[in-house]
């Protein structure tokens, strides 16, 4: 059998508050199969966008392993890991972090160009793309000439645009009325089932978590699986 495509092993993150520290990660073991559609639920607090953010290296543990694809990210150097990142990884925010400066297209090619791809070698995927998430007719527009559904949507482009392994998601349907978190969800889940993509989530909408195949819930910073 494979080994797990991401594995968490007594992972601890902890933040200094004032004279106190709190520990927003307490011992977290977690495993995700290549292909999976994992969900973690939780309340605000409990430490779930913390976790997502370590596991998508974007933030460094106190303690503890993080292997994806067998590789121990937290001994890569900054530029390593960043390059590791850039290849395996896809990260969508709650709040779309897109360049309010640079236009759609601009923005979702940011992945390609930090990984010196030459346009021609993602001219075709690109349109695929930008197809799929029926965003073809916007791409010259800034982010504020979009609707936050486009927006949302743009935001997915740019993490897809590399063809990730693993695509990281914190709350991307937190921000979108039911129509259109319906839609991006879909979206995300054709997506995943085209690329054969692993999916890790963090929700608080029950109706989007029961689609996953497993469950997850976070308290008090601690993560126990509660649903297959």
């Amino acid at each position: 059998m494979d080994s797990p495509i991401l594995q968490v092993q007594s992972l601890i993150k902890q933040f200094r508050q004032s004279d106190s520290v709190i520990t927003a990660v307490n011992r977290v073991n977690f495993t995700v199969e290549s292909g999976e559609f994992v969900a973690i639920v939780g309340a605000s607090g409990s430490g779930k966008s913390t976790f997502l953010q370590l596991c998508a290296g974007l933030m460094t543990p106190n303690s503890g392993s993080i292997k994806i694809l067998g590789q121990e990210i937290t001994e890569l150097s900054p530029d390593k890991l960043a390059q590791f990142r850039g290849r395996f990884l896809g990260m969508i925010f709650q709040k779309h972090n897109l360049i309010p400066q640079l236009t759609a297209k601009e923005n979702i090619e940011i992945p390609a160009i930090m990984m010196d791809k030459a346009p021609s070698s993602y001219e075709h995927s690109f349109m695929k793309l930008v197809e799929a998430l029926k965003i073809k007719d916007r791409l010259h527009h800034l982010p504020s000439e979009l609707s936050g559904g486009q927006q949302q949507r743009v935001a997915i482009a740019r993490a897809l645009m590399n063809r990730p392994q693993i695509l990281f998601a914190d709350e991307p349907t937190g921000n979108l009325d039911r129509a259109n978190a319906d839609e991006v969800l879909s979206l995300l889940l054709k997506m995943q089932k085209d690329f054969n993509q692993t999916l890790i989530m963090v929700t608080h909408d029950e109706s989007i978590a029961q689609r996953a195949d497993r469950i997850f819930k976070m308290e008090d910073g601690c993560l126990s699986q509660i649903s297959h």
